[in-house]
């Protein structure tokens, strides 16, 4: 009996033992994920105070380097899409990345982390920027969805980028001498709204402007033929600045307007010669089928006009549809003399002139009797 109990009491120890010894390996790996989980929140907090001790002494209202140099912005635009443009309006629509980097020293920091800091669109009201404007915008808007398309990345050199999404409406005054073969320039214009080129100048980097797949561009009448930058300086009674251009070069596409304009005129001209198959006796179907394309060219020539600005010089489709208008004009005027000129050959005609000139001749006898 004793025997027994010793072996219970043995087992009944080892058991003791091993479960003491999982409940240890239990904890220590608890403890090991707990000090895995904990690491990032240090790094957090060591970001938070260096972003804290930047710009504890920081002033936005003031520009990089003020009172000693110009603050230099180097620019960068990523086309991602044209169109569609109106000739109406006299304007056209872009969707770009627009990129501008400067260097801001009081901004520098060391650490051993990170070389740089990406940050969200919270810190962009925190720090300086640069106040750029579009000049020849009509409406303008910054993306939101689903957060506020924005990127804002600090090297510790001081170096800042700064990139946005944007979506404009800009003016593109189109010349129409030529429409529908016209070619154009649309330009995009920036440049700073209060800094002149002694306290800010901007400049395109190497390969600065860069356009995305035209698969999903809607330039529906338009084909891209290619873009190109320049800056200038633009001298104002508030100073000079440095203005910065793109100019977008489009060509019109003829298409659209060969099967709603140039065809069906083409074709209202060639039916007006079918009168001159018809026999002249027959007035009435020769003047309603005159008639009738005349009619349809002053409509087609409205409808022309429509996909215009209403512009004081003559384009090229006026030019067109007015020589069709006059053809038709012309077979109608053909018509019209031919029967004026036949009419005159009846008998009645030729009984009319008869007696007037009996007539003129008995007034001629009488004038003569009466002489002396």
């Amino acid at each position: 009996m004793s025997a027994k109990l010793l072996v219970g009491f043995f087992l009944l120890s080892v058991f003791q033992a091993c479960s003491r010894k999982v409940d240890e390996d239990d904890f220590e790996d608890s403890t090991t994920n707990q000090k895995w989980v904990m690491s990032p929140k240090a790094h957090d907090t060591d970001v938070t105070l260096l972003l804290n001790k930047l710009l504890s002494e920081y002033d936005k209202k003031l520009r990089p380097d003020i009172g000693m140099k110009p603050t230099v912005i180097d620019v960068d635009i990523y086309v991602n899409s044209i169109g569609p443009v109106s000739s109406i309006n006299m304007e056209y629509q872009i969707d770009i990345f627009f990129a501008q980097t400067w260097t801001d020293s009081r901004l520098r920091f060391n650490s051993t982390m990170k070389k740089s800091l990406t940050l969200n669109s919270n810190m962009v009201g925190l720090i300086w920027i640069p106040d750029t404007i579009f000049r020849n915008s009509k409406t303008a808007e910054a993306h939101w969805i689903t957060t506020p398309n924005q990127l804002l990345r600090i090297w510790n050199d001081g170096k800042i980028l700064y990139t946005l999404r944007l979506t404009i409406n800009a003016e593109c005054q189109l010349l129409l001498h030529n429409f529908p073969m016209d070619k154009h320039s649309c330009p995009l214009i920036f440049s700073s709204y209060g800094y002149p080129k002694e306290e800010m100048i901007y400049r395109w980097r190497k390969n600065s402007v860069e356009a995305a797949d035209q698969k999903s561009w809607r330039l529906y009448q338009f084909d891209f033929m290619g873009l190109r930058n320049n800056s200038d300086t633009l001298k104002t009674s508030a100073g000079d600045y440095i203005v910065m251009t793109i100019y977008f070069d489009l060509s019109r596409r003829m298409g659209y307007f060969t099967i709603q304009t140039y065809i069906p005129c083409i074709l209202t001209v060639v039916l007006s010669w079918v009168s001159f198959w018809i026999k002249k006796d027959a007035t009435p179907a020769r003047t309603a089928l005159g008639i009738t394309t005349v009619l349809t060219m002053t409509t087609l020539s409205t409808i022309a006009r429509n996909s215009l600005p209403r512009v004081s010089y003559v384009t090229a489709m006026d030019l067109f549809v007015t020589v069709c208008f006059l053809f038709v004009f012309a077979a109608l005027m053909e018509y019209a003399t031919l029967n004026y000129y036949s009419s005159c050959r009846k008998p009645h005609c030729a009984k009319k002139k008869k007696s007037l000139n009996a007539t003129e001749e008995a007034n001629t006898i009488t004038v003569m009797a009466g002489l002396p």
